[in-house]
Parts: structure tokens; C-alpha cells; sequence
């Protein structure tokens, strides 16, 4: 056990080092968050009159389908710069179980996700006018539910980002893989982002919060028991 600890940290902290020297994963996942964001801006934002309700909802659908497509866009660099440098294979030969790779890709994936995140939420929320919907945006229970979501993006295009590194069509195949298996987390997060922003904390947010918790948690270990046979193929 401690030798798989062992193994996703150094792993983690190799590209947590790499992600700061060069930062072009970061740069891009940002742009491309913004980017999003942006265009949902112009095309959702008119004068039209919405309620607090709505306003929430737009708010919240826009900004998890900007960190859902980021998500993508960091997770193909998780494994694709030891495969442009050759050395995928030598890192599959490091001593420790094959599922603590996954966890350092994991880790190493979700540093600069959250980063972003920290970002892109409140710039959709002043964007979408939606920081004041009703009431005072609960900003910790918002910030527990960008955390329960991006770590449910981060765990499952992680873990398809190695099945698809090797695939010349890597960039078009990990979306279409990773996007229906983090369709639950979209919603959980919509749900419970919309009535933060409309309603504020309540027994229905707790409950999809705990959903989250328990999708990302079930992911995480399905994940690392299966990154064995996926990293084989």
C-alpha cells in the first residue's frame, strides 16, 4: 500500500512540475473554458426578463458544460506527453500496482482542472448575472460542488484518456467514450449548482451532493481496478 502511495505521488508530482515549467495544459484548458463560456454568454444573455429560477439554470447548465468539455481537453494530456516522448511503456514498467499510475494521472490531471474551475465559476456566474439569483451565492456549498464535479470529470476522462492515447483519432474517440459514463455528474452538478444559486442550501442539494460523493468515489476505485486491463490493451 505504501508502495502504491508512493508511485501516484511521484507520478502526480512529475506532472503537477511539468503542467507548472510549461503550462500549455493549463493555458488551454482555460482558453478553452473561456471560450465556452463566452459564446454561451452571447448566445443565452438578452434583455428578455427571467426569474431567479431560470437564471439559475442557465447560469448552471452553461458553466458545467464549459468545466465537462475542459475536463476532456486536460485529460488528453495525461498520458499523450510520455507517449509523444516514447516513454509510456517505461512508465507502465514503474515497480507498484498499475491502478496507482491512475491515481498520480488522476491527481496530476485534477490540479489544473481545479484551477480552472476556481476561474470559470465565479467569471459565468458575473457573466450570466446569476451571483445574485434570488439571494447571496452560498459560496462554500458551491465550492463543495465544484469539487464533487470536477473530481467526477477528472476520474472518468482520466481513465479513458488511457484507452485512447494510443488511437490516432484520440482527440474525437475520448469525448464520445468519457461523456456518457460522466452524464450523471452533469446533472448532480446542474441540479445542485441551480439551486445553490436560486434557493440556496437545502435537504435536495444534500442529496445530490451526496450522490456526487458517491459516483466519484465508486468511480475512482472501478477505475483504478480496471486501469490494469486498459493500460494492457
Amino acid at each position: 500500500m505504501n508502495g502504491a502511495f508512493r508511485v501516484a505521488w511521484a507520478v502526480a508530482a512529475k506532472d503537477l512540475r511539468v503542467a507548472g515549467r510549461t503550462r500549455d495544459s493549463l493555458l488551454a484548458t482555460a482558453f478553452f473554458a473561456g471560450l465556452v463560456l463566452l459564446i454561451l454568454g452571447l448566445a443565452l444573455v438578452g434583455n428578455e426578463t427571467r426569474t431567479p429560477a431560470q437564471t439559475a439554470a442557465m447560469a448552471a447548465g452553461a458553466l458545467w458544460t464549459a468545466l465537462a468539455l475542459s475536463a476532456a481537453v486536460g485529460a488528453q494530456r495525461a498520458f499523450a506527453q510520455e507517449q509523444e516522448a516514447g516513454a509510456l511503456e517505461q512508465l507502465m514498467l514503474m515497480p507498484g500496482p498499475h491502478g496507482a499510475l491512475y491515481l498520480g494521472k488522476l491527481l496530476g490531471v485534477l490540479g489544473p482542472l481545479l484551477l480552472v474551475a476556481a476561474f470559470a465559476v465565479p467569471v459565468g456566474l458575473i457573466l450570466f448575472g446569476a451571483a445574485g439569483a434570488g439571494r447571496a451565492v452560498p459560496w462554500p456549498a458551491l465550492a463543495l460542488t465544484t469539487l464533487l464535479g470536477v473530481v467526477g470529470f477528472a476520474a472518468g476522462t482520466t481513465f479513458y484518456g488511457s484507452i485512447t492515447v494510443s488511437l490516432r483519432a484520440r482527440e474525437a474517440l475520448l469525448p464520445a467514450l468519457a461523456f456518457p459514463i460522466v452524464v450523471p455528474v452533469v446533472i448532480a452538478t446542474v441540479k445542485a449548482t441551480a439551486l445553490l444559486l436560486a434557493e440556496g442550501w437545502s435537504v435536495e442539494v444534500g442529496t445530490w451532493l451526496s450522490f456526487l460523493a458517491a459516483f466519484d468515489l465508486g468511480t475512482v476505485i472501478l477505475a483504478t481496478l480496471l486501469f490494469p486491463f486498459a493500460a494492457e490493451g
